[in-house]
């Protein structure tokens, strides 16, 4: 009597999964996050040209291209958004809209504050502060 049990209860676990396959959901499928960390990107804003970095600890430094340094503090992805915590403004957390770019491309990102600005992702360069 266990064995037929067992084996209904597996028939219906096989049935489960076999049916949310045919509906296009596979029960092992992630998607795609978007990745922040070791990540560099380019964009103007309020007309500087900046680079910025985000190093793995989610540390970020944002420079003009000229050098001249912009900002730094913390970042994090929460959900779909990266979050930037300023370590140098009292404007707390900003987030901004994301979606998977590869280096060379660029994206338009809205912060929760109403900002847009057009990103480009460049090949990672790690940024320090300056001594």
């Amino acid at each position: 009597m266990r064995l037929t049990i067992c084996l209904a209860a597996a028939i219906l676990v096989n049935f489960a999964s076999s049916q949310a396959g045919a509906k296009g959901v596979s029960p092992a499928a992630k998607p795609a996050t978007f990745q922040l960390k070791e990540t560099t990107w380019t964009f103007t804003r309020n007309g500087t040209n900046i680079r910025e970095s985000i190093d793995a600890k989610g540390n970020f430094i944002a420079n003009a291209v000229d050098g001249k340094h912009i900002d730094h503090g913390t970042s994090v992805m929460k959900g779909d958004k990266a979050c930037f915590t300023s370590a140098m403004t009292k404007d707390g957390e900003v987030c901004w809209t994301t979606k998977p770019v590869e280096i060379g491309q660029s994206m338009e990102t809205v912060s929760d504050k109403g900002e847009k600005l057009t990103v480009s992702r460049v090949a990672y360069v790690p940024m320090s502060m300056s001594k």
